[in-house]
């Protein structure tokens, strides 16, 4: 891949709602813009949701018509698979090495689903965190932008790839591609590289991995999702069972020295959200949320109240100190009760970690120069060109995220003058 030079040009490092709404921004008025996405697809946390705030509404929502305008806007030049290697120069003129995974599946794939189909070889289905099965080759969801196929060629048995070229019409494997690098000259940097949920595995006095009954928030969001591995049913991992009983659990790793130690912002309103997926689906379900504190700032105190007066809902102020897997499949939560005193245990048939947001860049950022808080977050400095966006910069939702996003491309397109 040859070297690129454009003077004035800003590169948006992230391809989610954040990183898209700023390459857009700066792209619409004038800009010659690079966004580059680590995924082999754009739109980030919000594609994996089922619904988000403050409309409730689905991922397609907003993602398609950004992709729309990507793919008709000239300006904008998207990589899939690419991540940041190094930054060197200074404000107006850096120079940054990229580099770009082979995808293994060329620019002819149609996504037909041809080579699917005789593939004979699964892996653990990473948008849907594991919780169904996909082929080694594969879209990575159903509205993935760019629309073509990926090839986990390591999973691969020679068999399958030789089923896999055979069924290709358009020649569009090609297992010959190698990671390619390049450098890019820009004036400015977004840096919108989002979150990563944090890990339920390291919260061990909750016992994730004791039973399937016990998942994390975003796994509950994949689950609710028509396009999720149950296809919008919420039953427990595991048996498969409806739910009768189920309890959430808030700040799991969030306001902890020991994990994170700042509050995540939208885990509370994630869980009154999911709260209204099981009462869409089960309406005499019993539900109950362990808190800490609850956090719905500004706009969504309304939609709070209505769910604290929900008849089949109980809230539980205290510190959920273990989790209890039961023979029967689901679990019995046990906390402090800091309104009453003394213990509570309450059976349920599933339990939802209402994990944090971690800052996806992480220290990899101090390694490219950036200015970074002592929690992970990018701190903009607008000066030398490089500027923070949506949850790179802080724990945000969506539309917090997006007018960030916007404030970062207005910075950027400052320094590209």
């Amino acid at each position: 891949m040859s070297d690129a030079t454009k003077t004035g040009a800003v590169l948006v490092v992230g391809g989610g709602i954040s990183g898209l709404t700023a390459a857009l921004e700066a792209a619409e008025v004038g800009n010659d813009v690079y966004i580059i996405e680590k995924n082999p697809y754009f739109g980030g946390r919000v594609a994996q949701l089922n619904q988000y705030f403050p409309k409730l509404c689905p991922p397609t929502c907003g993602l398609e018509i950004n992709f729309k305008r990507v793919k008709n806007n000239r300006k904008i030049r998207p990589y899939t698979m690419t991540t940041v290697k190094s930054v060197s120069g200074g404000p107006g003129n850096y120079e940054v090495e990229l580099e770009t995974a082979p995808r293994y599946v060329n620019s002819n794939c149609t996504a037909c689903g041809d080579c699917a189909e005789v593939c004979t070889d699964e892996i653990d289905n990473a948008f849907n965190f594991g919780m169904n099965k996909t082929k080694a080759i594969y879209l990575p969801h159903e509205m993935a932008f760019p629309r073509r196929y990926v090839l986990d060629i390591d999973s691969c048995s020679p068999d399958s790839l030789e089923a896999i070229r055979g069924a290709c019409k358009y020649n569009a494997i090609d297992t010959e591609m190698a990671t390619e690098t390049f450098t890019l000259n820009v004036s400015s940097i977004v840096w919108a590289t989002g979150w990563n949920p944090y890990d339920r595995t390291k919260l061990e006095n909750l016992k994730p991995e004791s039973s399937p009954a016990i998942i994390s928030n975003m796994m509950m969001e994949r689950m609710a999702a028509p396009n999720g591995p149950t296809g919008g049913k919420i039953v427990r991992p595991g048996d498969d069972k409806e739910i009768e009983s189920i309890a959430f659990v808030q700040c799991a790793g969030s306001r902890d020295e020991n994990h994170l130690e700042y509050c995540s912002y939208i885990c509370c309103m994630a869980t009154f959200k999911q709260m209204t997926y099981v009462c869409e689906r089960y309406p005499d379900a019993k539900i109950y949320v362990f808190y800490i504190d609850l956090r719905t700032p500004g706009k969504y105190e309304h939609f709070r109240e209505q769910l604290r007066t929900y008849e089949n809902a109980e809230f539980i102020k205290g510190k959920v100190a273990d989790i209890i897997a039961e023979d029967d499949g689901g679990v019995t939560v046990v906390a402090e009760d800091a309104v009453g005193g003394g213990k509570v245990q309450q059976k349920v048939d599933m339990c939802v970690l209402a994990t944090g947001m971690q800052p996806a860049l992480g220290e990899q950022g101090k390694s490219l120069g950036l200015n970074m808080d002592n929690n992970g977050f990018v701190v903009s400095e607008p000066d030398k060109g490089m500027i923070a966006a949506g949850c790179a910069k802080s724990a945000s939702d969506v539309y917090t995220s997006t007018q960030s996003a916007t404030a970062a491309a207005l910075k950027a397109i400052q320094n590209a003058q």
